[in-house]
Parts: structure tokens; C-alpha cells; sequence
């Protein structure tokens, strides 16, 4: 990449989340400790205070990836072998293999019409079709910072005793996202809208729930091990009580996210900004359809969608043009039905979730990172403009 392209995404990293790497690095203690216990606490806190105000007992445990969090959660909520887990074919990977990791099965729903969000009509009717013994629970991911229709899922999954486990790896600081169903999980990957490099966190309301997910992320150990060599007068006992995982997130990277949690509502006004200069310029094109959005989104991603009809040049050719005026863009997401692996085991075909299709086959996702500079957010947008209007039908 030349120094004057615009990349499609870059942290927001300054001379804070320096200081704290190196204030850790100094500690003599670098796995998790303290500077996690921290960043949970801070995050809780975050999460019960305006505009978010989480009702209830919040219990937050950070780990090492979202996909961890996810595999706890579903784990915690007693998801194992011959289950199936209910997740939208329009999101990453990792949603449906976590099920695999239990032994259990990913059943696919369709998105909403001209949405990327999963359709709670297309829910019920899915569930409706799966023997009742065996649907555990869904994952309803709130795509690109937007959050989901949470009551009418939360209302379906009740109805049909479905554990909710809400995909939330986009949405942070999104209004109530990741913290109404029966466990949340958020993600510090290095592209989100807060990050830590690699890690995530993992929000729930019960404290049995919290317990065994405590337990089972450091390797079914039933007390907390940092201490034991931190301290040394600390016992040097510990039980295994269950066959667990390596999960933990370390106290380096936890520093970083404490840091990037205090600027949190600044890297999201910076990504609102961008997002309605985008808004602003593609508004008005009969070329260009604009990403759905509302009260309380991430702004994670720009999903911009190209009108078919009125262009004469596929999303992949466009892509190309973009990246030929050296600007990254990336596409969220590949529907997982029309992935090898799942459309070989469950003998799927494209024309199985005909809106995901339409949706996901439109998309671009175009540069919404803290940090772009105006002349890079308006070149940006004059190259979409140029590329429609060169190629219009």
C-alpha cells in the first residue's frame, strides 16, 4: 500500500495507550490480573451509565476474542452435542462455528428485507421447522454498529425457551446492545469501535451464568490464578472442577482497552462525523442505496449498497475501481450458506436465504475509521461518485 492510499481500517492509538502498555510492562506482571479486573469493572460501569443505562446486575468478563466469548456463553448456557443454535448467514464466521465447537449444529435465518439484521419472522418460522428438543438458542447479530429488533426476538426466543446470546462485536457503544438478552458478547478486535488488538467481553445478567464462564475461561480452574505468583504468601492450591479453556485476556492488552474505553464516546463522534459526510454525499444518488441506520448506532461500519439496476459494472468490478485509486474497502459479509463448509454439510444453496443474498451481494464497506482526515473522507467519496457516474446503465 502506497503512504498516500487510505487503508479500510487503522486504530485510533496515541501516546495514552502507550504509557499504559509500558506502565504494565514495568509491573513485572504482563497475563491477566488486575489491569483486567479493571478494565471489567470500568466496562460495567460504562455500560450502567447514560446514555446506555443497563438495568440489573451487570457481570462483565473479559476474555481473549469475541469467538471466545461467544463458545463461553453458549457453553454456560448448556448448548452441547446434537443442539442446534440459530444464527443470521449474513455475519462472520465465527457466530456459527462456536456451535460446531459443542458439538452442535448452526441453523441459518434469513435477513429482513433491505437489512442485514436477521428477520424475526423468518426466526419463528425457522424455529417452527427444527424439533423442539433440540433448538437451544439464538444469535442475533447487531450488524455494523446497529442494533437489532431485540424485543421481537427476545419475545420469540421466550416463547420457545431459546437461550439469547447477542452477537455484539460490532456494536459498541451502541444504546442497550450486547446487554438485554441472556449474555452479550462485545469485541476488541484491532478494526472495532474500541480495541485492545485481539480480546472481548462478555456481559451477562445471572451470576450462576458468570461463575462457570469465570471458571471455564482459565482452564476449569475454580479460583482466580493470577495472585498465586503475584502474591507470595498466596496459597499455591487450586482445584480443576471442570475441563476448561485458555481464554483469558492478558493485562497488556487490557490496558489498552481502558484507555480506548475513557475515549469511547470521542471515537464514536469522529465516526459519526464521516458517516454523515457520506450520508450527505450519496444521499441523492440513484446509483448508491445508503446503509439503514438509527437511534444509538456504532457506526462500525459503512455498508454502502449499490443499486443494480442503475449501474452497469458488479460490486466485485467496483471494489477493484476503488482499490485501483488506492482506497481499501472490504465487504461484510460473504454469506456463511454459500461458504464450502457450510453449504457441503448442510446442503445448502444460495437461493435458501434469497434476502442475505441480495443484501450481502450489494455491499461495500467503505472507510469509517477514527482519525480519517476530511480530504481523505472526500476522496473517498468522490471516487464513489466517479466510479457510479462512469458506469451508470
Amino acid at each position: 500500500m502506497s503512504h498516500d492510499d487510505i487503508p479500510f481500517a487503522r486504530p485510533f492509538i496515541g501516546t495514552e495507550e502507550e504509557d499504559a502498555v509500558i506502565r504494565v510492562l514495568r509491573s513485572g506482571w504482563l497475563t491477566t490480573g488486575v489491569e483486567a479486573m479493571n478494565f471489567e469493572q470500568e466496562f460495567a460501569a460504562f455500560l450502567k451509565s447514560p446514555p446506555i443505562l443497563s438495568t440489573g446486575d451487570i457481570h462483565c468478563l473479559a476474555v481473549n476474542s469475541a469467538t471466545s466469548g461467544l463458545h463461553l456463553a453458549l457453553e454456560a448456557c448448556g448448548v452441547g452435542p446434537g443442539d442446534t443454535v440459530l444464527v443470521p448467514s449474513c455475519t462472520f464466521t465465527a457466530t456459527a462455528e462456536v456451535a460446531r465447537y459443542l458439538g452442535a449444529d448452526p441453523v441459518f435465518v434469513d435477513v429482513s428485507p433491505g437489512s442485514f439484521h436477521i428477520d424475526p419472522a423468518a426466526l419463528e418460522q425457522t424455529i417452527k421447522r427444527l424439533p423442539p428438543e433440540k433448538a437451544k438458542a439464538v444469535i442475533p447479530v447487531h450488524y455494523g454498529g446497529l442494533s437489532c429488533d431485540m424485543e421481537a426476538i427476545m419475545g420469540i426466543a421466550r416463547r420457545y425457551g431459546l437461550k439469547v446470546i447477542e452477537d455484539a462485536a460490532h456494536a459498541f457503544p451502541s444504546a442497550l446492545a450486547g446487554t438485554v438478552g441472556d449474555a452479550g458478547v462485545f469485541s476488541f478486535y484491532a478494526t472495532k469501535t474500541i480495541t485492545t488488538g485481539e480480546g472481548g467481553m462478555i456481559v451477562c445478567h445471572d451470576e450462576t451464568m458468570s461463575r462457570r464462564i469465570s471458571v471455564m475461561r482459565s482452564h476449569g480452574i475454580d479460583r482466580a490464578v493470577w495472585n498465586r505468583y503475584s502474591d507470595a504468601r498466596a496459597s499455591w492450591y487450586y482445584e480443576v472442577v471442570e475441563a476448561g479453556y485458555k481464554y483469558n485476556l492478558p493485562d497488556v492488552l487490557a490496558a489498552i482497552g481502558r484507555v480506548q474505553l475513557a475515549r469511547a464516546w470521542d471515537l464514536l463522534r469522529m465516526r459519526e462525523e464521516i458517516a454523515a459526510a457520506y450520508d450527505s454525499a450519496f444521499s441523492g444518488s440513484e446509483y448508491l442505496l445508503l446503509p439503514p441506520t438509527g437511534p444509538g448506532d456504532a457506526r462500525h461500519l459503512y455498508p454502502l449498497r449499490l443499486n443494480p439496476q442503475r449501474l452497469r459494472i458488479s460490486r466485485d468490478e467496483f471494489i477493484q475501481k476503488l482499490k485501483e485509486a488506492g482506497i481499501g474497502v472490504s465487504v461484510h459479509f460473504i454469506p456463511l450458506h454459500t461458504m464450502p463448509f457450510y453449504k457441503n454439510r448442510y446442503h445448502l444453496t444460495e437461493e435458501d436465504f434469497p434476502e442475505t443474498i441480495q443484501s450481502c451481494r450489494q455491499e461495500i464497506s467503505l472507510p469509517i475509521w477514527p482519525g480519517m482526515s476530511a480530504a481523505q473522507v472526500n476522496r473517498v467519496i468522490e471516487a464513489v461518485l466517479s466510479i457510479s457516474g462512469n458506469f451508470a446503465a
